[in-house]
């Protein structure tokens, strides 16, 4: 064992299960103990031996026994989830229903059930140590998915129970209307209008109706009215603190890690850190960490240890080489390329030349038609260019959403930018396009955001970024970071002749993806200028959390959106929301 994965072992805690398997487990037996709650207390009715218990007990307890279980079945296999990612007030919450369980099932005369329910108990307590997450940043959606899970699972339930009491069903089993009836007004606690040949029956049903919706109804109001817990951001001092360590240790995307959605964690010298943002319990860090490689383990140490405290999945998106090859060192993770940066010296770079011919025609052609650019700092950008570049960039977008993560500031011309460049395209006095640059290190700068009129010609970005690359030196910057291109080795060499069938295939894959995500139209926009091609990776944990770890990054970088409860927000705060 290298001492690399010595560090990674957890030490070992008292229990009779392995402490890295115990949470997942636990979490299955749990699923199991929700599954027998349920299945006993829907075939309550059906058992013979109830007679027998209802000799003693009164008919309406053992029917809210049976309706209690059921919800706390379907409580246990929601919450099964949680304890496999080791969260501590799922346990908390498990430990209660279990509890709830054992005692339900005694009330009912089940004694296996009874049994399982505090074997599941007993090695929750056991392993109580295993649970140590804390809480995710949570949401107003969280109260609408559960309403929709909750309502449905009720519905599903409700179908069961009746197909399991249809022989006692007057008319037979109930039309769609009817359904829909006696399940919304059971779960209010009154009769709808289906019938049943025997009020014990009828009593059970209706009581497993209304404990489905008191469950739906109390849960969904808890959700929406708690307060929502503060979501990670850059403090001042970070930001500070950040910009610091830029001016000496810089990546190309070091700047981006000043977004104002991500937040930050150090290495115990101060002198490296990681930035991230949590996205669908995926840690997510983007490019390499700031500051000094030598501090960088450190830095990696503390974002893996914060990831386990809330039992996020931790990863990686977009490093350098260097930097995977650390973080695969000190943590064992795994690294895909994802693609490549395109970079260009600007003191070698020129339009002259047969391979830039395309670009040269391109630019003259737009120049002729009128276009001017202006290349400039942020700061000198006067006020009333600020406020029309902001009006501008809204209208051009062709979606309300604002697209990046790892590779975009999230912010246009603003005060806190001083030092990014800005470059527009002019046609007639009129504004056609724009770019913005941030800063990369003391001589570099990254392409941050590149807009243009859909009227605008072909060729005006071109053009913008041409003469950018021509002007750069004057600015003291020797080395401009373009767009990232995904995938760019696989779609450069699966063109090639003799390239293999596996190889082709995923070519193909890939520019059918194009059609959505500009695979290919951003790697032969990049290479029309001749850059040096830096590759990209992405780190994660193992090849089991890969597909999490993507679906992650694509929310991340806004591929895929879900729609904000701006709504839901101002009714539950009283305050009137815009837009």
């Amino acid at each position: 064992m290298t001492e690399g994965e010595h560090t990674r072992t957890p030490a070992r805690l008292p229990g009779i299960l392995a402490p890295s398997r115990a949470p997942r487990l636990l979490g299955n037996l749990t699923y199991a103990v929700g599954t027998i709650d349920l299945v006993t207390g829907l075939l309550h009715g059906l058992r013979v031996r109830l007679a027998e218990v209802t000799e003693v007990l009164p008919g309406a307890l053992s029917a809210a026994a049976a309706a209690a279980t059921v919800v706390s079945g379907l409580f246990l296999i929601l919450l099964g989830h949680s304890l496999k990612r080791r969260k501590r007030r799922a346990w908390r919450a498990a430990v209660g229903l279990l509890s709830i369980s054992v005692l339900l099932h005694a009330v009912k005369v089940e004694p296996v059930a009874a049994l399982v329910s505090t074997v599941g108990l007993v090695l929750l307590v056991r392993n109580r140590e295993e649970f140590f997450a804390i809480g995710d940043p949570r949401s107003r959606w969280a109260a609408v998915r559960a309403f929709v899970v909750l309502t449905l699972v009720s519905f599903a339930v409700a179908a069961v129970l009746f197909a399991l009491n249809r022989r006692e069903l007057v008319g037979g089993f109930p039309g769609p209307v009817d359904f829909f009836l006696e399940v919304v007004l059971g779960a209010v606690g009154l009769d709808g209008p289906v019938q049943f040949t025997r009020d014990r029956t009828a009593d059970t049903v209706g009581s497993v109706l209304l404990g489905l919706g008191l469950m739906t109804t109390l849960t969904t109001i808890y959700l929406a009215l708690r307060p929502a817990e503060p979501r990670p951001h850059l403090t001042d001092a970070d930001d500070v603190a950040l910009r610091a360590l830029m001016g000496r240790h810089a990546d190309s995307l070091a700047y981006f890690n000043t977004r104002r959605d991500k937040s930050v964690v150090w290495s115990p010298t101060g002198k490296a850190a990681v930035a991230y943002r949590v996205v669908s319990g995926v840690m997510l860090a983007s490019g390499d960490p700031v500051g000094d490689p030598e501090a960088w383990p450190g830095a990696m140490t503390v974002f893996v240890e914060e990831a386990r405290r809330h039992a996020w999945t931790p990863a990686v998106l977009g490093c350098t080489e260097q930097a995977g090859k650390v973080w695969v060192r000190e943590t064992g993770f795994s690294a895909l390329e994802l693609g490549d940066e395109a970079v260009i010296d600007t003191s070698t770079f020129t339009l002259e030349g047969r391979p830039m011919r395309n670009v040269r025609q391109m630019v003259a052609r737009v120049a002729r038609a009128g276009y001017a650019v202006e290349v400039t700092r942020v700061r000198d950008v006067p006020p009333d260019g600020r406020s029309q570049a902001l009006r501008d960039a809204a209208s051009w977008r062709s979606s309300d959403t604002e697209r990046g993560f790892s590779m975009a500031l999230g912010r246009l011309l603003d005060e806190a930018d001083p030092d990014c460049v800005f470059v527009t395209a002019r046609q007639d006095g009129q504004v056609r396009a724009f770019l913005q640059f941030v800063p990369w290190g003391a001589d570099g700068m990254s392409l941050d955001v590149m807009r243009r009129d859909s009227s605008a010609d072909p060729g005006v970005n071109e053009l913008m970024i041409a003469t950018a690359l021509r002007e750069a030196p004057e600015l003291g910057v020797r080395w401009v970071s373009l767009n990232f291109a995904a995938f760019r080795s696989a779609l450069e060499r699966g063109e090639r002749l003799g390239a293999g069938p596996v190889l082709k295939l995923w070519r193909k894959a890939l520019l059918f993806a194009s059609r959505w995500l500009q695979i290919e139209s951003l790697y032969r926009f990049n290479a029309k200028f001749g850059p040096q091609w830096q590759p990209r990776f992405l780190v994660y944990p193992t090849a089991s959390d890969l597909p999490r770890v993507a679906l992650a990054a694509l929310e991340a970088e806004a591929f895929l959106t879900w729609p904000r409860l701006r709504w839901l927000e101002g009714m539950l705060t009283g305050e009137r929301s815009e837009g």
